[in-house]
C-alpha cells in the first residue's frame, strides 16, 4: 500500500510489512480458532485439513480484495461504499462455495447443503469477509488521516516560517531607509570619516540580520551586540545626544531570542525620546531572568507617551510587527507592554529620570548549549561579550 505521503511512525512506519503481520496473524488465529472449535464439538481431527483448505482460500481471497480496495479507496464516498458491498458479497458466495466444497469433499463426504444451511454458511463468510473488510478500511483511513495531518502539520509549519522571515525582513527596509540617508547627508557635508564608519557598522549589522539563522533566532548576547551595532550607527548623527546603557544578566547571555526582536524599541526610543529634545535621552536595554521567563526591557527618559507616540496596541508597523513575531514564536505564553517609564524600577534607582517610556516584553526562558551559541556567533560574526 505505497503512499507518496510521509510514512507514520510506530507499527505503520512500514506499510507492506505492517499489512503482511496482521493478514498472516489474522488468518492463523482465523485456522486456530475453528480448528479448537471444531475439535471442542467432537467433529474429529478429520476437521482439520478442510479447515486449512478453507483458512488459504480465505487468505487468498482477501489478497484479492486488497488489492480491489487499494483501487477504489480515493473514490468519491458513493462508490467506494457500493463497489465495496458488490466485492465483499461476490467474495462472500465465493468463499462459501469454495467451503461448503472442502466440507463436503475431505469431511462429510455427500453433504449438500440446501436453504437454511447454505444461507447460514454464506452469513458466516459475509461476516469474516466483513470484519476483515472493516479492519482494512479502518486502518487505512486511519493512515490517510495520520498523512493528511502531517502534511497540514508541515505547511502550517512552513506557512508560520514564512510569515516569520516576512515579519523579520520588515525591519531591514525601514532601518536601511534612515541609516542611508544619514550616510547621504555625511557624504553631501564632505564628512567621509563618518560615513565611511556608518557603512562599517552598517556592513556589521546586515551581516547579523541576513546571514543570521535561517528561523530568525538568536541568543541575548547576539541580539545585544546588534544593538550596540546599530546605536553606534546611530550614535554617529546624535552624539552626545543619544547616551546608552546595557544591563545584562550573565545567566541570559545564551538565551534564545527572535532576532532582532527589540530594535524597534530602540528604533522607537531614538525617535520619540532623542529626537525631539535638544539634550537628547537615555536608552537603558535591560534583559534579566524572572523564574523560568525571560524579561527584555528598553526605557527612555525622552518626553514619553503622547499622541504622536504609538502605544502596544497602537498601529506602528514597528511594534506590530513585534507583537506578531511573539504571538507567531510563543501563542498566548508571553507578554508586551508599553508603559510610564515612572513604573520602571530603573527610576527608582535614579538611572533614569523620566517621564519616558518603558517597552517590557516577557517570554520563556529557552537557553541553548554554548557550542550551539558559538556555532551561531561564528555564522553571524557576532562576538560574545556585551557587557559594557
Amino acid at each position: 500500500m505505497p503512499s507518496t505521503a510521509p510514512a507514520p511512525k510506530g507499527f505503520f512506519a512500514d506499510k507492506n510489512r505492517a499489512f503482511w503481520t496482521l493478514q498472516i496473524g489474522g488468518w492463523v488465529g482465523y485456522f486456530l480458532l475453528r480448528s479448537l472449535g471444531g475439535l471442542a464439538n467432537r467433529m474429529g481431527i478429520s476437521f482439520i485439513l478442510p479447515t486449512i483448505l478453507v483458512t488459504v482460500t480465505g487468505f487468498s481471497i482477501t489478497l484479492l480484495m486488497a488489492w480491489a480496495f487499494r483501487a477504489i479507496i480515493r473514490m468519491k464516498p458513493v462508490w467506494v461504499w457500493s463497489l465495496s458491498l458488490m466485492i465483499l458479497v461476490i467474495a462472500a458466495v465465493l468463499f462459501s462455495v469454495i467451503e461448503v466444497w472442502a466440507h463436503a469433499t475431505f469431511y462429510e463426504p455427500g453433504w449438500r447443503p440446501a436453504g437454511i444451511e447454505f444461507f447460514g454458511a454464506i452469513l458466516l463468510t459475509l461476516a469474516v469477509l466483513g470484519a476483515w473488510s472493516a479492519l482494512y478500511f479502518g486502518i487505512n483511513y486511519f493512515l490517510m488521516l495520520d498523512e493528511q495531518a502531517e502534511r497540514f502539520e508541515r505547511m502550517a509549519a512552513q506557512a508560520n516560517s514564512a510569515q516569520l522571515e516576512m515579519l523579520r525582513y520588515q525591519i531591514n527596509p525601514h532601518f536601511l531607509f534612515n541609516t542611508l540617508n544619514s550616510i547621504s547627508t555625511l557624504v553631501l557635508l564632505a564628512e567621509t570619516e563618518k560615513a565611511n564608519t556608518m557603512l562599517s557598522r552598517l556592513s556589521s549589522f546586515l551581516r547579523y540580520s541576513l546571514v543570521g539563522e535561517r528561523e530568525g533566532q538568536a541568543t541575548v548576547a547576539q541580539e545585544m551586540q546588534a544593538l550596540k551595532l546599530y546605536l553606534e550607527i546611530e550614535r554617529t548623527r546624535f552624539e552626545d545626544r543619544l547616551r546608552t546603557r546595557f544591563d545584562i544578566a550573565p545567566e541570559v547571555l545564551n538565551a534564545r531570542i527572535p532576532s532582532l526582536l527589540l530594535q524597534p524599541l530602540v528604533e522607537n526610543a531614538i525617535k520619540y525620546a532623542v529626537t525631539p529634545l535638544e539634550e537628547g535621552a537615555d536608552i537603558w536595554v535591560t534583559a534579566r531572568r524572572v523564574g523560568d521567563r525571560l524579561e527584555l526591557t528598553v526605557a527612555d527618559t525622552g518626553p514619553g507617551a503622547g499622541d504622536n507616540r504609538p502605544s502596544a496596541e497602537g498601529t506602528g508597523v514597528g511594534l506590530a510587527n513585534i507583537r506578531e513575531r511573539l504571538q507567531q514564536a510563543y501563542g498566548d505564553d508571553q507578554r508586551f507592554e508599553i508603559l510610564p517609564n515612572s513604573s520602571s524600577p530603573l527610576v527608582q534607582t535614579g538611572a533614569a529620570k523620566g517621564p519616558g517610556v518603558l517597552a517590557v516584553i516577557e517570554i520563556p526562558l529557552q537557553l541553548v548549549s554554548p557550542a550551539e551559541a558559538a556555532r551561531s556567533e561564528r555564522l553571524t560574526g557576532l562576538a560574545h561579550e556585551v557587557a559594557q
